[in-house]
This record gives C-alpha cells, sequence and structure tokens, in this order.
C-alpha cells in the first residue's frame, strides 16, 4: 500500500510495523488507545496517514509530536526515519506507560516519550525551540494546535499539522495566531487516501 504513495518499506520495517500493531492491539483491552482495531484500518489510517511527511523532514532532524497518544504520527516516522530524533509528549501517564513498551520492544533508538502537558513543556529550557519539527495529529484546531506546537519550535523549523478535507475556515480562524506567533503558512500538502476514500491536508507553519 505505502508503494502507492512513493513511500518504500524494508523487510525489517514491515516487521517492525506487525509487532507495533500487536502490542496496540494487546494494550488496547487495557487502554483503550484506539477505536480502529481492524489490521487494515491500522496500517492506512494510522500507519499510513502517518507516513505521508516522512520524505518532507530533513535528515538527523530533531522532531516532537504533542499529544502522541498511542504514537501516531512519531511511532511510524520514527520506523521509516530511524535517523530522527523524536520526543512523544502525552499529558496521560497510560500512554506514555504504553509508549515506552513500543520504544522498547521495537528497539527504537533516540526516541522518548515524555509524560507532560504540552502547554507546560513548552515552556521548559528542555524543550522550548529545540525542535525543527513539530507534529500534531487529531489534537486541536489549527487556532489553538498553533500556540501549543509554534513554541517547540526553532527558528526556522516547522510544524506540520495533519487535517483532513475542508480546512479553508480553520485556517483563516488561524491567522492572528499564526501572525502573533511569528509563523508563516508555508505550504499545504493534500493527498487524497483512495483506499479510504479520504483526503488528508499536511499543513506546514514556519
Amino acid at each position: 500500500v505505502f508503494a502507492n504513495y512513493n513511500i518504500d518499506v524494508t523487510e525489517k520495517q514491515c516487521v517492525l510495523f506487525e509487532e507495533y500493531y500487536k502490542l496496540i492491539k494487546e494494550w488496547n483491552e487495557k487502554f483503550n488507545l484506539t477505536t480502529i482495531l481492524e489490521q487494515h484500518d491500522v496500517i492506512i489510517k494510522h500507519f499510513l496517514d502517518s507516513v505521508l511527511i516522512i520524505n518532507d523532514l530533513k535528515e538527523n532532524a530533531k522532531v516532537i509530536d504533542i499529544g502522541a497518544g498511542a504514537g501516531f504520527p512519531s511511532v511510524p516516522i520514527k520506523i521509516m526515519r530511524p535517523d530522527l530524533e523524536m520526543v512523544m509528549l502525552d499529558g496521560s501517564n497510560k500512554r506514555v506507560t504504553f509508549l515506552n513498551e513500543v520504544i522498547k520492544q521495537l528497539k527504537l533508538e533516540n526516541a522518548t516519550a515524555v509524560h507532560e502537558r504540552c502547554e507546560i513543556a513548552a515552556h521548559k529550557p528542555e524543550f522550548r525551540e529545540k525542535f525543527d519539527y513539530c507534529v500534531a495529529r487529531a489534537v486541536a484546531e489549527t487556532n489553538v494546535l498553533t500556540e501549543y506546537c509554534l513554541p517547540f519550535v526553532k527558528l526556522f523549523g516547522y510544524m506540520i499539522a495533519y487535517k483532513s478535507r475542508n480546512i479553508d475556515d480553520e485556517l483563516n480562524n488561524a491567522k492572528n495566531a499564526i501572525e502573533l506567533l511569528g509563523g508563516k503558512l508555508t505550504d499545504i500538502k493534500n493527498t487524497y487516501l483512495e483506499e479510504i476514500d479520504a483526503e488528508r491536508n499536511l499543513v506546514f507553519i514556519q
């Protein structure tokens, strides 16, 4: 499936995705990580969707995923791009426990899970303006998301928001917040996921 979107997956990466899927299923009974559990759906709606940006990220970049939840998009990105340094931030201790288990079982190097709310973490010196990219998926509307994400991003770095269709109104509402925080909308990459008849907009704010 990934090949349809110009994404090559190695055998080792396939194995890691399989292990990750098993962990999601196993832990979901305790922690209610996701309502999507059918393997095909997880592959398209979570794994493929998460990795649509991997060719846009520069080498050895530092990335933070805020509201990482069960690890989307951070874990699939890290599986595909081992060169990246990845921080997974979530306000739920249970989810961070799960993410730590994923990091351990999949032997993901240069990956850490942090239990902290993003609005608090953004003011800590070890996180503030320290990342090349801040990614967020299914967290909040763009105006709120901008306030959450941009404080983590270095000068000339980017926040990347995963959005579905019809984002014009949302982006209009976010104009002031983006300008106020010194951001600039630089790109919107649109992808149609034909397997599930869904549209994905990746919003890049520098």
